[in-house]
């Protein structure tokens, strides 16, 4: 079985890893492997999901607004999401 081993970790990070071990009964390793492994599992799905939603959007823009009132419709549209992410804090 492979080692890993990790230098020079933000203090913070650890910390986190620590209390988040601690709350899941597991050991600081043990939590690290978790994470590793749901991250891959989840960014595998993520990616694919995404690629095809992109995919979805291709495709010719056919309007007869001149360029201005198109480009002022697609920011009207946009919006905060953070279907793809949202930031938990630790390095914010």
């Amino acid at each position: 079985m492979a080692t890993l081993q990790v230098r020079d970790i933000d203090d913070r990070l650890y910390s986190f890893l620590k209390t988040s071990a601690k709350m899941q009964n597991r050991s600081i390793s043990q939590e690290v492997i978790t994470i590793l492994e749901n991250y891959l599992n989840s960014n595998q799905k993520q990616l694919k999901n995404t690629t095809l939603e992109f995919l979805a959007l291709t495709g010719a823009w056919i309007d007869d607004n001149d360029a201005e009132v198109i480009i002022k419709d697609i920011r009207q549209g946009r919006n905060q999401s953070t279907r793809f992410g949202a930031n938990n804090g630790i390095f914010d």
